[in-house]
């Protein structure tokens, strides 16, 4: 059982999938900081400081002042404006990688195209062929 084991690690895939996840997960804190420190400032300025995380509806009648306030309470609210925020930031982040992706697509290189396979007889033209082949 332990050789087995080694065996199906030592496998190309299992270890293609380990460098994947572990490459994914550095990629993820790069993506998240250009978002976060960099894209999510400058939309703030452009929508004039607006927060949507502080953006709540009170539902147990204690009406905090702050999201803060709100959660160190143990207040029940309908935090709506996380949920923004998190729609904005998926959206910044899809964006984002799309633009690597379509980067990265450029930069490598472009696989010969096969040959096109060259036309064969139509439909009409193989029934043509046929209605002859009977007639004889």
């Amino acid at each position: 059982m332990l050789n087995e084991f080694k065996t199906f690690i030592a496998k190309g895939n299992v270890m293609d999938l380990a460098v994947g996840i572990i490459i994914g997960a550095a990629f993820t804190a790069i993506v998240n900081s250009l978002v976060g420190d960099l894209i999510n400032p400058i939309i703030g300025l452009i929508l004039g400081g607006v927060n949507f995380s502080d953006m709540f509806i009170d539902l147990s009648g204690t009406n905090p002042a702050t999201m803060a306030a709100a959660k160190e309470a143990g207040a029940a609210v309908f935090a709506y404006g996380a949920f923004i925020t998190a729609v904005i930031n998926f959206l910044i982040i899809a964006w984002v990688v799309f633009m690597l992706v379509k980067a990265m697509n450029r930069m490598m290189p472009k696989k010969a195209e096969a040959p096109a396979a060259p036309a064969g007889p139509s439909e009409v033209d193989l029934l043509k062929d046929i209605l002859a082949a009977l007639k004889k």
